[in-house]
């Protein structure tokens, strides 16, 4: 069931059961990509070289929010409407390159990644995984992001520029 990555030494142990629970869970709830991941997992993988981070939020959100240091940056929607990126899968594919690396997707709260890394997944990429809880995370009772859950919540790097 678990796809093998082109640099396996690069896994260790709990990463590999990391995607391979986010896989086995991805199946079971019939999602069209290769699963979710939390926000945490996600760091790990991409500090230990064996996946690409990819934010697909605006370039706004990520000018005036901020953004994880060391990502890529392709939009799946932009502007104050989120008007849809119709290059979103060639922009990725110039980006990425190889359908089979490891790609992590990251949006504000994980819904539109979600998206995104379905319509990844139909073009081609084999190991594109949704990072849950997003950058930002889900609105709140005060109807505010980033209380509860999400990638600054977590305490993990980003910045602003």
């Amino acid at each position: 069931m678990s796809a093998t990555l082109e640099h396996p030494a690069t896994l260790s142990v709990e990463h590999q059961q990391a995607l391979d629970t986010a896989r086995r869970a991805a199946a079971d709830a019939a999602l069209p990509y290769a699963g979710g991941l939390s926000p945490s997992q996600a760091w790990a993988l991409v500090q230990a070289g064996a996946a690409t981070l990819v934010d697909v939020r605006s370039a706004e959100e990520r000018k005036f929010v901020g953004q994880v240091p060391g990502s890529l940056h392709v939009a799946w929607a932009s502007g104050t409407s989120l008007t849809r990126n119709p290059r979103f899968v060639r922009e990725l594919e110039a980006r990425i390159g190889d359908k089979a690396q490891l790609v992590l997707l990251l949006c504000r709260s994980g819904k539109r990644s979600a998206l995104a890394a379905e319509a990844a997944s139909k073009a081609g990429f084999s190991q594109v995984f949704n990072v849950l809880e997003g950058f930002e995370g889900e609105i709140d009772a005060h109807k505010q992001r980033g209380h509860g859950d999400g990638w600054r919540f977590r305490g993990l790097p980003w910045e602003q520029d």
